[in-house]
């Protein structure tokens, strides 16, 4: 008996000892800002750092970067087409009404040259003029005025002067006049119309390549009605589609290289020539057009083409986008605090390759993830000063 309380002594006291023991760490560790020998003090994570909301703040070890200011070279993007520049469209229309007696151009996209007999036109109205102005050179010559007049009715109608020189000398009316073409170029049947706006898929058109043309031999013709349109082919523009957050950015001049898988490893280089004045309907975006010089034929028209307009240089705070987490009207990114990254809301600009400008929220000694969206809890809302209200 007396055996077995000398051992319950021996019990109390360890536990004694041992509470004395465990009072007397703690102080030490009170004394010591709570922090283990050897450990710096600004390695600890207290808990109400831990017990943030992870909505407005991550504890992490990811990567941290630095903004720079910089000079960068500026460019926009675009995509787009070539086509025939319509400032070279030109009819060949009647003068006069009558019937097509012979016609030379036997298909769509012939090429003819100035001074090229086109067809042979048969007008009774021509005819009819003709003799009027044989009549008075024979029987009125005196009368000047009423011969000038004469002569100059057949010139206004089309005919040359060599022709109207050959009536009033042999006397004898042309009943099949000649008719020339006053253009270079490649025929079509009707007037060219631009392409469709949408350059996401190659643009169709009704070429009717190389299939005999809608004006035939025999066919009567009207007055002012349009009988070929001349398409010169040495002159191109590229149509360029521009994304609607980029037009600001947009100035005529501005160089422009221009590159299409039709055509590797060779660049057009060009300048803005025009910018379309208003918004294309569906996409809200607008079109730009690049004159090209095609003497040779190298380019094709319909060709889909993919170009880059160097806008200038711009000095700003640059960030790499994958810094910065897009949450549609907010932008934010998350800058580093201690051993925390708290979101901030920043306002962008520009967007260069990989890299996007930052105009308000950031400033050059700020340090923020490299990579924003691994911060980022997908069912939480993110909250910033500007709207934790």
């Amino acid at each position: 008996m007396k055996r077995k309380m000398n051992n319950s002594k021996i019990i109390i006291a360890t536990f004694l000892l041992s509470g004395m023991l465990f009072t007397a760490c703690s102080d030490h560790t009170k004394e010591e800002g709570g922090t283990r020998p050897g450990k710096p003090a600004d390695a600890a994570i207290g808990m109400n750092t831990v017990l943030q909301p992870v909505n407005s703040s991550v504890i992490s070890t990811v990567n941290a970067i630095v903004p720079k200011q910089k000079d960068v070279q500026t460019t926009i993007p675009a995509e787009g087409y070539l086509d025939f520049d319509t400032r070279t469209f030109n009819n060949i229309a009647a003068r006069f009404s009558g019937r097509i007696e012979k016609l030379y151009i036997k298909h769509a996209f012939q090429e003819i040259h100035r001074g090229q007999r086109i067809f042979d036109i048969y007008s009774p109205d021509m005819v009819t003029a003709q003799q009027d102005l044989i009549y008075l050179d024979i029987n009125s010559a005196q009368e000047t005025n009423l011969v000038n007049a004469a002569r100059q009715k057949l010139l206004l109608l089309g005919m040359s002067a060599t022709q109207v020189d050959k009536v009033v000398k042999t006397g004898k009316p042309f009943y099949s006049l000649p008719v020339y073409s006053p253009y270079d170029g490649h025929v079509h049947d009707v007037a060219h119309s631009q392409m469709p706006d949408n350059t996401d898929v190659k643009p169709q058109q009704n070429f009717t390549n190389n299939l005999p043309l809608l004006i035939k031999e025999g066919m009567y013709v009207e007055k002012g009605q349009a009988v070929f349109n001349v398409v010169n082919p040495h002159h191109l523009w590229a149509i360029l589609k521009i994304d609607r957050s980029a037009v600001a950015g947009l100035k005529l001049n501005q160089p422009v290289k221009i590159s299409s898988p039709d055509m590797p490893g060779k660049t057009i280089n060009g300048k803005v020539n025009f910018i379309e004045p208003f918004l294309q309907s569906g996409d809200k975006s607008t079109s730009i057009r690049v004159y090209i010089d095609n003497m040779d034929h190298t380019f094709k028209v319909n060709s889909l083409v993919k170009a880059t307009i160097q806008t200038g240089k711009i000095n700003a705070i640059w960030i790499p986008r994958a810094a910065l987490l897009d949450l549609g009207e907010t932008k934010i990114v998350w800058l580093k605090n201690d051993q925390i990254f708290k979101a901030r809301q920043v306002s962008t600009g520009m967007i260069n390759g990989n890299e996007i400008q930052i105009t308000k929220g950031l400033v050059m000694t700020d340090s923020l993830a490299e990579n924003a969206q691994y911060l980022t809890d997908s069912e939480s809302f993110i909250k910033t000063r500007k709207n934790e209200k």
